[in-house]
């Protein structure tokens, strides 16, 4: 019985062994594309798959040029932001700032692509992060830049009465709509 359990465990090293080796390689495969990041997004959902990290690697991504002039960027962008928010279970992450502001960024380059589809992830967005300002902030600056001023209006009012923080970002952005600007906060506000 001995010599069976010593072979029986001899088997299983070797076999972790080579298992580990394969997915080593696969890993490093893997991890050598660069055309589509999937090594990336394969590495953030092995790991620890947190709203950071995702934030992190989409806001390199933004980098390699402008989603405005590069359909392919756009395109590329809103799949990785598109599995982002499919990766992220909102029920755990709805009070994470990263989480919030990938739900904003990915609903403002669907406003590229289509303004419905837009609406509903902005609206998405404000059900799963109610407590942060910015959240309600984008979505009212959508409605204002599709001529939507009395919506813009009301999900700014109902941000205040839900208590978003920080409030003053929404008094600003409610201060600015009186004025009749077309940004809600300038970039130095933002």
């Amino acid at each position: 019985i001995t010599s069976i359990m010593n072979r029986v465990r001899n088997l299983k090293n070797k076999y972790r062994s080579e298992e580990n080796i394969t997915d080593e390689f696969n890993y490093t495969k893997i991890s050598a594309d660069t055309t589509d990041n999937s090594g990336t997004v394969n590495q953030i959902m092995m790991t620890r798959n947190n709203p950071e990290d995702w934030l992190c690697f989409l806001l390199k991504l933004e980098k390699k040029g402008v989603p405005q002039m590069d359909v392919s960027l756009l395109n590329r962008l809103i799949g990785r932001y598109s599995q982002a928010v499919t990766a992220l279970p909102a029920e755990k992450y709805s009070q994470d700032e990263s989480y919030a502001r990938i739900l904003v960024r990915f609903a403002e380059l669907k406003v590229l692509q289509d303004p419905e589809e837009a609406r509903d992830q902005f609206h998405l967005a404000r059900l799963n992060c109610k407590k942060f300002a910015f959240v309600h902030v984008a979505f009212a600056q959508f409605e204002l830049s599709q001529g939507n001023e009395k919506k813009c209006k009301q999900i700014l009012q109902k941000a205040v009465e839900c208590s978003a923080v920080p409030l003053e970002l929404l008094e600003t952005a409610l201060q600015n709509l009186h004025l009749k600007k077309k940004q809600l906060l300038s970039d130095e506000e933002k």
